[in-house]
């Protein structure tokens, strides 16, 4: 075999190497990423587990209406905050609205948000049983105004276990920071446990009554 024949499969053999090469370090890349996005997201299931743990904790065995909702505010805003939190509570022909001030913009009081949300928009997103933005709400065509909303994030979250609406979670904020994915996912992990208590705070109540 000649110099120049034994030079060429040399050539080959050290493309092939350096192609084989960069292959597994493609698929080492990839392993790693793959090992890190599923730490990230094991780390992100304990964080909801721990908020999930502490907020049932803190709304354990409370029996007044008020006093369990102050409690499940408190506990949300320990995780997602800067936020003004309302709910919107069904009756049988009306919404029993309870609103919480943070401190922080948007500051909207109960009668601001009872003219923008009528009747018939309540309903409607009770009868819808999913998260709602303020863009999805002006999509469903019911003529509100949404003047005191504006420089304003929303995001609606029903309440309801079995599918049954009892009513739903407005959370407000500045709309420079709107809700992430991940804290509107850890707010929906305890609406079904909030809304047995909050149905079992009312059930209470008119019992007393």
């Amino acid at each position: 075999m000649g110099d120049k024949q034994r030079h060429k499969r040399l050539r080959l053999l050290i493309k092939e190497l350096n192609k084989n090469r960069k292959k597994q370090a493609q698929q080492i890349d990839m392993l790693c990423n793959d090992l890190v996005a599923a730490q990230r997201g094991f780390i992100k299931k304990l964080k909801t587990i721990s908020f999930t743990a502490s907020f049932y904790e803190s709304i354990l065995g409370t029996t007044d209406l008020n006093n369990l909702l102050y409690s499940a505010v408190k506990q949300m805003r320990r995780r997602i905050d800067d936020t003004q939190i309302a709910f919107f509570l069904r009756h049988a022909e009306s919404f029993e609205v309870h609103v919480f001030d943070s401190g922080h913009p948007p500051a909207l009081d109960k009668q601001q948000l009872e003219g923008c949300f009528s009747q018939e928009l309540t309903e409607s997103i009770c009868q819808s049983n999913k998260v709602r933005t303020l863009e999805d709400i002006f999509e469903m065509g019911i003529g509100c105004d949404f003047t005191v909303l504006n420089g304003v994030s929303v995001v609606t979250i029903p309440l309801g276990a079995f599918g049954a609406s009892s009513g739903f979670m407005l959370v407000c904020r500045s709309a420079d920071k709107r809700l992430t994915a991940d804290e509107i996912e850890d707010i929906c992990a305890v609406t079904c446990g909030l809304s047995q208590a909050i149905s079992r705070c009312q059930a209470l109540s008119r019992a007393a009554d």
